[in-house]
């Protein structure tokens, strides 16, 4: 098992008030999985996302990776394993503005500390691999929505995780550029054996993958597949 929720709970607190957001979630993950997780804005998907990767805490239950409980690790020791063993891609692609492509995609390999050199050979080949091999040099602004998350995806990857965590990865793009990202996903999947797990209110997007869940206020079922 990669990673397992059990008994996930998430409440927050306001004042007097209280907002329970995830509810007893259990989930796996295994290797190489490919999963997706449906449900409307507001339902909690991003908030399940963020304890999987260690960015929130479950206000009880745990999440394992690999049998160890990320939950229980301090702020250092989760930020070392997100850098060595997660990919995050969000929404809003969130690169470096002042950075080029492949600066931005070399960032996480220099932050686990290769060397330069090594840094940008590994970043050039996965930005080749995304279709972006003549746009090495450019900044984002001078990139397209769809280059954009491509650079996003091709940074998640570049220190070889074992897991991806993908926040709405084509909510902000056209819907033919929507399907050529995750059709990109796929394709990285089943090449690096890397574990996929996409949040998307897209529910045509989301049946292309072998697996799918929906959250909806805060609890976590299997969806059926229509024939």
């Amino acid at each position: 098992m990669l990673m397992e929720c059990r008994h996930v709970s998430r409440r927050y607190q306001d004042g007097d008030h209280y907002l329970d957001v995830l509810n007893d979630i259990n989930l796996c993950i295994t290797e190489g999985e490919m999963l997706a997780i449906v449900g409307s804005s507001g339902s909690g998907k991003s908030t399940l996302l963020h304890c999987m990767g260690g960015l929130d805490r479950p206000t009880t239950g745990e999440v394992l990776y690999q049998e160890h409980a990320i939950n229980q690790w301090n702020s250092n020791q989760l930020a070392d394993w997100r850098n060595r063993e997660l990919g995050f891609i969000y929404q809003f692609h969130h690169l470096l503005p002042e950075f080029t492509a492949l600066e931005n995609v070399a960032m996480p390999l220099l932050i686990a500390g290769k060397s330069v050199a090594k840094a940008q050979a590994r970043a050039q080949l996965l930005l080749e691999r995304v279709g972006l091999a003549q746009r090495l040099t450019h900044r984002p602004a001078e990139l397209s929505g769809g280059e954009r998350q491509r650079v996003a995806i091709a940074r998640a990857l570049a220190n070889e995780p074992r897991l991806v965590l993908a926040d709405e990865p084509t909510g902000n793009l056209d819907d033919t550029t929507a399907e050529q990202v995750f059709d990109l996903l796929l394709e990285l999947n089943e090449e690096l054996n890397t574990a996929f797990v996409i949040v998307t209110h897209d529910q045509e997007l989301a049946a292309k993958l072998p697996r799918t869940m929906t959250l909806h206020y805060g609890q976590l079922a299997p969806q059926e597949r229509t024939r």
